[in-house]
């Protein structure tokens, strides 16, 4: 094994359900002897039933799998009303706002939000079981109420992300034909208000004749336009409302929510998700990854407008009966200790993050960590992107004092859950390292034909075998479904799922993400993973982050392009972050060493910042459209400062 390994610390874990690689191979064994029976015995121990379940696994109709058919449950059921009798009182959700008021919901009062959000929903708007309701809202405890009550009624809800444009949001209801959009009139960002409300307005005027209502939870008390006869206040609704809603019995298969993700072509894909499936994989991946205890509080800072946090926000968290937090802020608001004072006074046992936040709290205050008390703090997670190592090993040190376990979790929004990630009580980490797949997923480095990849070279990363948490179908659009996930790669002559991107593992087993292989730059042939290129420039000590693309070379066909985002800017450079040839060759030295001097950058930019969403993932289409001089087509709406484009564009044109 590699010398840098850092193992667990037992005494954090005295509790685990896999407490070391004993256990956890041991449960892999189980899977493997008996695939559908192990599924079948968590299914049983995790799940309240309403009616049994007549088969495990139906694979008569590959690949739109089905699992658990025949069986009735209610996912509100499952996250809420079984938890009152025991525990009524405890916290289920805490709510931090950006201006730092709080709000706390027992899961006796989550339970009468429900069942009053739910009544309204049937009572004032018709909707009923199999209707579609989108939720365009913040980070606020409505928006998590919002989506159990329509897992309460059985209707299927469609969470859009609050930072996207009405164009955006248009097409998401159109393709899901909603019949009610919920909504806020608007929330607070760095202290300010900001309007949500509006961009429905717009987003409404053409095209969207399947909604009836528009439902406005009154956040920021700002002025907003009212449709009469449309528009009507969650506010003033729920106040009529029986705390009494009996939960809609719903079959395994039938869809709980649809979740748009980006595709190939620019049309959105409404990824479906199943009830029994999703949350017991929801609920499984909580006890292995994060440890989660019946005391624990656990914050994870992603939006609920993506999968983290429909999974690992809301249904995983609660399913389990614990403490989710709730954070309408960003993190370095109104300093870069905003985290660490709430990890103090909530005492958080798990925190999950994505590596951008990791990276910008390290630039902005490597220091603040150490001002707060941490030591609640058990589990550490990343997720959206691979770390690299100076973040990895900051996180480690500063934020988890050299003691808590970091889980790099692997997965996406069709895969509904982790996927591939260290179990905090078990696995030696290296780190930046995926590590191994979790127990039931069998998730393999393969080639197209299905021939495994050697060790140490890239290959595709595959999941060879169904799981109950996997996407079911893209809505209405079965053909995509199967083109985009079941067409690339085969095993044994059958089709697999192929996650789009790929992966290596070394000598140990360890799988390490090497990035989107439709990010992949072909440099004379050789084809490298951006990735890789930007691990390698994030190890020069001025580099704060960096976003890889290619560039078209006459030579070489492709050549490799940086932008660079730096720690500290020269004095000379202070009013236009530019080039610096000096720190270029530095860069450029330390990717010869790293991986040779085939993947030297044929050009790079110092920007003073990235393209990114508020959830923190760069938009590297957009940086490959300013690097080769086309129009920016792409919705720059979604940016957390969409103004950095036209600053980017202004540098890049500068060099050339």
């Amino acid at each position: 094994m590699s010398k840098d390994i850092y193992y667990p610390n037992p005494e954090l874990f005295p509790n685990a359900r896999i407490p070391d690689m004993d256990s956890y191979y041991k449960l892999v064994d189980e899977f493997k002897n008996d695939y559908e029976g192990t599924w079948a015995k968590f299914a049983d121990e995790k799940i309240d039933w309403f009616k049994p379940y007549e088969k495990v696994l139906d694979e008569s109709n590959a690949p739109f799998y089905k699992w658990f058919s025949g069986g009735e449950l209610n996912v509100a059921y499952q996250c809420v009303d079984r938890h009152l009798s025991s525990k009524k009182n405890k916290a289920a959700i805490i709510f931090e706002g950006d201006n730092g008021d709080q709000r706390v919901l027992t899961y006796r009062e989550l339970s009468y939000e429900v069942n009053k959000t739910a009544n309204m929903f049937k009572n004032n708007f018709g909707v009923k079981k199999g209707d579609r309701v989108v939720i365009y809202m913040p980070m606020i405890p409505e928006s998590a109420v919002v989506m159990l009550a329509c897992a309460k009624i059985g209707a299927i809800h469609s969470v859009v992300f609050g930072g996207f444009s009405a164009e955006a949001l248009r097409d998401r209801i159109i393709d899901a034909g909603a019949k009610l959009v919920v909504t806020a009139d608007g929330a607070f960002r760095k202290g300010k208000p900001y309007m949500l409300k509006p961009v429905v307005d717009k987003a409404l005027e053409e095209g969207c004749e399947s909604v009836e209502h528009v439902c406005i939870v009154e956040r920021n008390g700002e002025d907003i336009e009212w449709i009469e006869g449309r528009d009507y206040s969650y506010n003033e609704l729920i106040k009529s409302q029986s705390p009494k809603c009996e939960p809609e019995p719903m079959e395994a298969e039938e869809p709980l929510f649809l979740l748009y993700t980006s595709g190939s072509t620019g049309k959105p894909k409404g990824v479906q998700h199943s009830q029994a499936g999703y949350i017991l994989w929801a609920q499984m991946t909580m006890e292995w990854v994060f440890d989660i205890q019946d005391n624990d509080t656990f914050w994870c800072t992603a939006d609920i407008g993506w999968i983290t946090g429909h999974t690992y926000i809301v249904y995983g968290p609660l399913a389990c009966g614990a403490t989710t937090v709730m954070f309408e802020g960003v993190p370095t608001f109104p300093d870069a200790g905003r985290c660490w004072k709430m990890v103090e006074e909530y005492q958080i046992n798990q925190f999950y993050t994505a590596p951008t936040a990791i990276r910008l709290l390290h630039k902005m205050g490597a220091d603040e960590p150490s001002k707060y008390d941490l030591s609640s703090l058990r589990v550490l997670g990343t997720v959206g992107e691979p770390i690299d190592p100076p973040a990895w090993k900051w996180y480690y040190e500063a934020v988890g004092g050299s003691r808590c376990s970091i889980v790099d979790t692997y997965w996406q929004t069709e895969t509904g859950g982790h996927m591939i990630s260290p179990i905090p009580s078990a696995t030696p980490i290296k780190p930046a390292c995926a590590t191994f797949p979790l127990p039931g997923i069998e998730a393999e480095i393969i080639e197209e034909d299905g021939t495994p990849t050697p060790v140490g070279e890239k290959g595709f990363m595959c999941i060879t075998k169904p799981w109950p948490s996997m996407i079911r179908t893209i809505w209405n659009d079965p053909d995509r479904f199967v083109k985009s996930y079941f067409s690339d790669c085969k095993k044994d002559g059958k089709a697999v799922y192929f996650t789009g991107d790929g992966a290596m593992m070394d000598e140990d087993g360890y799988i390490t993400i090497t990035g989107r292989t439709d990010d992949v730059i072909n440099v004379s042939g050789h084809r490298m993973g951006t990735a890789e290129v930007e691990a390698a420039i994030k190890k020069h000590p001025n580099v704060a982050a960096v976003a890889v693309v290619g560039k078209p070379h006459e030579i070489k066909g492709e050549g490799i392009f940086a932008y660079v985002v730096l720690k500290s800017v020269p004095v000379s450079q202070k009013d236009e972050v530019a080039d610096d040839l000096e720190t270029i060759k530095e860069i450029n030295a330390i990717i010869k060493e790293e991986i040779g001097a085939i993947a030297l950058c044929d050009g790079m930019a110092f920007v003073p910042d990235l393209p990114k969403t508020r959830s923190g993932k760069i938009m590297r289409r957009i940086l490959r459209s300013i690097v080769k001089g086309e129009p920016i087509t792409q919705d720059t709406s979604t940016l957390e400062d969409p103004t950095i484009v036209p600053t980017i564009e202004e540098i890049v044109k500068g060099l050339y």
